[in-house]
């Protein structure tokens, strides 16, 4: 069967879960304000099955096991609520989110982040996550290609409108390339392992997904963004929704707060060895977690620092260029509106962080 036909399976079974989940999130906070006077703060996060509940992926998943925030809002009688968003339908669905008022933060990806805002979502970026992660550009066994170029006319999985969508659009720039020179197939990681061993795609561009289809003879991985310019690794951040930020900015301060203790901890050599556990519990064995960490380049310390540096918003100024001049979104964004770095410059402040973490230099040439 041609690629092309069977990718609607994973768009129709991920279409139905998001539509039962913003279902039940639509009833679950129905009535909810705009902003000011907030009675519940719902934060998304990306989260997996795991022996029958929800495990939430980085930061997110310390917030709630640190229970420091839940307390805390609870003294100024708020409550508290995450939202569990599968991967799968990871960013439609926090932008969905976001654009319906029904979730008021989420740690999530630039790119995302940047189609929100461009089609009318108000976001502000409240706290940075760390140096970026990489992609992987993997290739099926059996075929002889050794570089993107070499794949020209073939066919590649590619989840469009993710976060690593646009490393693979710089990387066919940078080769003089564009889409159409390739068969694009829009699905999901989750089906993307089938696609590539049963020879219907052959190539994938993903993120450390792509480690383990290396790892189990799937096939071999031919480019990583660990070979470009840092700022081609896809980042995530925690963004809140621009009105909510507006009308509570103590309550948001607490929320701030709250993801820079998480990563304070997180960020501590001693808890490498849990923070790479915790971050198994989706689909990854800890040695690709481990494997990916370790061939970011990023000191440990570094990788979850919410420090803003001159780095920060080049990047983002780069993605939201790169977006509108490839007609990725219609208008261009104003990061400098978008960023507001003054809840994690008080955080550090109160915390006793100040100096924890070192700015990253420069990028220089490399943004």
């Amino acid at each position: 069967m041609a690629p092309a036909r069977q990718s609607w399976r994973p768009w129709a079974i991920g279409a139905a879960v998001l539509a039962l989940i913003l279902a039940a999130i639509s009833v679950q906070f129905r009535g909810r304000g705009d902003a000011g006077g907030a009675k519940t703060i719902t934060i998304a996060g990306i989260a997996y099955s795991y022996q029958g509940g929800q495990a939430y992926n980085g930061l997110t998943g310390v917030v709630i096991r640190q229970g420091w925030l839940k307390d805390e809002l609870a003294k100024r009688g708020v409550a508290l609520a995450f939202t569990p968003v599968p991967t799968a339908v990871g960013a439609p669905l926090i932008n969905e989110g976001f654009s319906g008022k029904r979730i008021d933060f989420a740690s999530y990806g630039d790119f995302p982040a940047i189609i929100a805002v461009s089609g009318g979502v108000p976001l502000k970026l409240v706290a940075a996550v760390g140096q970026g992660q990489n992609s992987y550009l993997i290739v099926r066994n059996g075929l002889p290609a050794k570089s993107i170029a070499d794949l020209k006319g073939k066919s590649i999985a590619l989840h469009r409108g993710r976060p690593w969508e646009l490393p693979f659009s710089k990387l066919l720039d940078a080769n003089g390339l564009k889409l159409s020179d390739f068969k694009i197939v829009n699905i999901n990681p989750a089906a993307t392992p089938a696609a590539l061993a049963s020879g219907n795609v052959d190539a994938a561009f993903l993120l450390s997904d792509g480690l383990l289809l290396e790892q189990k003879g799937v096939g071999r991985i031919v480019w990583s963004t660990k070979e470009a310019p840092a700022d081609w690794r896809m980042r995530a951040e925690l963004f809140g929704r621009g009105d909510f930020v507006k009308g509570n900015p103590e309550l948001t301060q607490l929320v701030v707060d709250a993801f820079v203790r998480a990563a304070a901890w997180s960020s501590q050599e001693a808890n490498k060895g849990e923070v790479i556990r915790d971050a198994s519990r989706g689909s990854m064995p800890e040695a690709i977690i481990a494997r990916d960490y370790a061939e970011s380049g990023i000191p440990w310390r570094d990788r979850f620092s919410p420090l803003f540096s001159p780095n920060i918003a080049d990047h983002y100024r780069s993605v939201a260029q790169y977006a509108f001049d490839r007609g990725l979104v219609r208008s261009k964004v104003d990061t400098d509106a978008l960023i507001d770095d003054r809840f994690v410059v008080q955080a550090l402040r109160d915390l006793k962080l100040e100096g924890f973490w070192q700015q990253p230099a420069t990028a220089g040439a490399q943004s």
